[in-house]
């Protein structure tokens, strides 16, 4: 985490801007596997942030994924200020034995699609559906309440010397199996009130 936080601070001393923060390995089977006790954090910046429908190039990529998540924004308090849904991209070519390096480089992180804030919505009402290439897949739902996750993110970054702040946001952690994808693929993703999302790839 050390190294990562460093890696942060170098990018912001060069005029980066992060918009929050991203749960990792948020399942017991995966904490299981990996011989780890809870999830671990990596962080969200804005060069990294995609638009709603874009096409993402997947030059130089060796594994790509996208991870099905609730965005939360921050509030004022540090509590839950919104949700919305969200897309993370992320390259799952890494040696997942050496966890401190998948640490050290952001927990596969490579971009993130933020849709909409929905007001008023009921976390547990939202239902994910993915459909891929126009073909039905996987379907998911939030399992943790969001004040439960913003809480642990405050505590595990205030452990390791940085800070959550009030505007950031949290992707929450995968819904479904991260979805494999190759140039030409087209995902579009339902989250039932919290509306939909589009990206594909070439």
């Amino acid at each position: 985490m050390r190294a990562l936080l460093a890696r942060r601070d170098g990018e912001l001393a060069a005029g980066g801007r992060q918009v929050g923060w991203k749960i990792g390995f948020n399942t017991a089977t995966i904490q299981q596997a990996l011989g780890i006790s809870e999830p671990v954090v990596g962080c969200l910046l804005e060069n990294g942030v995609t638009a709603d429908g874009a096409t993402v190039s997947l030059v130089g990529w060796g594994k790509p994924a996208v991870e099905v998540e609730v965005a939360v924004r921050v509030g004022d308090d540090l509590g839950v200020a919104g949700l919305a849904p969200a897309l993370e991209l992320v390259d799952l070519d890494v040696d997942f034995a050496d966890l401190e390096g998948v640490l050290a480089g952001n927990i596969c992180q490579r971009g993130v699609v933020f849709g909409t804030e929905v007001a008023g919505v009921d976390p547990f009402a939202v239902r994910v559906t993915v459909a891929k290439n126009g073909r039905g897949g996987d379907e998911g739902a939030l399992t943790e309440d969001p004040a439960t996750t913003v809480d642990f993110v405050r505590r595990f970054l205030a452990a390791h010397g940085a800070a959550l702040e009030p505007g950031q946001r949290i992707i929450a952690g995968s819904l479904v199996a991260p979805v494999a994808v190759a140039p030409g693929d087209a995902l579009d993703v339902g989250f039932g009130p919290l509306g939909a999302l589009a990206v594909a790839f070439d």
